[in-house]
């Protein structure tokens, strides 16, 4: 089954001509969501070259299975069939086409570039742009305004539940954040890109620090039939007395990080902290460690 972002992948792939290198197309992709989309169909972080869609990348490998893009690792390129798929609804198809003809000439480091000057928060984390903005020193300066600043040690919580991938990083670098504890029993998750290997590596691309300890975590099968705030609270009481008491490891280990100065995020995937543990390991770090310990719930 084609999701609608899927079909407009294959749609701006074709309205751009079929085949493009994946550079350029990021960067198109990301213009176009950004420019023309008024609910865009991918999200993007700061990453290496500039804005980057982890989750585009994730369905060009589906699409290839599919059959739908060729199995080449430097271009996205429309097969046959992927052609024929690439349907979107007239007015879109007309949205695109007219940007693939207002963005026919620039490519390659004129492109990136073009993308630095429109956006520049995506290009805090580039390593092109010294080179490709030596002579822009006006570009240089927004984009070192747009950097978020280091946040000051300490701790925060935050819960994946509603984020895609891309926003929920984002999230953590506006904040501050630079070392993400996942605090699950269990780091697997049916949502992209909040398993732990994947999560791991895409902190690792933005510039945060991953760690797991999931001697912290709750077991799954205590989670079931959570229906009230009743429940939950039920569920914390009983972790907090019988689990967190044997965790002074756990918590040093995080009390050493922000010792390092980090701002450190707990991370778990409810959204409220109230219904998740990680509000708990807060509140033990507080306890044990002090009022500097008071976090702050995204």
């Amino acid at each position: 089954m084609l999701f609608d972002r899927h079909k407009r992948l294959l749609a701006l792939v074709d309205a751009l001509g079929g085949e493009i290198g994946n550079l350029d197309f990021q960067k198109l992709l990301f213009l176009y969501c950004r420019e023309v989309e008024t609910e865009p169909s991918y999200e993007f972080v700061p990453y290496k070259f500039g804005g980057f869609s982890f989750t585009s990348y994730a369905d060009k490998r589906r699409l290839t299975e599919q059959g739908l893009l060729a199995e080449e690792e430097r271009v996205w390129k429309l097969t046959p069939e992927g052609r024929t798929l690439a349907k979107v609804p007239p007015m879109v198809r007309v949205g695109m086409d007219g940007f693939a003809r207002r963005k026919a000439s620039l490519r390659g480091d004129a492109l990136v570039a073009d993308t630095y000057r429109r956006h520049p928060y995506y290009a805090t984390r580039s390593e092109i742009a010294a080179r490709l903005l030596a002579t822009d020193a006006l570009t240089r300066a927004a984009i070192d305004a747009a950097r978020p600043p280091r946040g000051q040690p300490g701790l925060c919580t935050i819960g994946y539940e509603g984020y895609t991938l891309e926003g929920y990083l984002n999230r953590l670098l506006q904040e501050g954040v630079t070392l993400l504890c996942d605090v699950r029993r269990n780091p697997l998750s049916r949502k992209y890109g909040f398993s732990k290997s994947t999560l791991a590596k895409s902190c690792e691309g933005v510039g945060l620090r991953y760690e797991h300890l999931p001697e912290l975590g709750i077991a799954s099968e205590e989670r079931r039939c959570l229906q009230t705030q009743a429940d939950y609270d039920a569920l914390f009481a009983t972790y907090e007395r019988d689990n967190l008491p044997q965790q002074g490891a756990a918590l040093a280990k995080i009390h050493s990080w922000v010792q390092e100065d980090h701002r450190v995020a707990l991370t778990c995937y409810e959204t409220h902290a109230c219904q998740c543990h990680r509000h708990s390991v807060a509140e033990a770090l507080e306890r044990e460690f002090g009022r500097t310990y008071s976090p702050r719930h995204l």
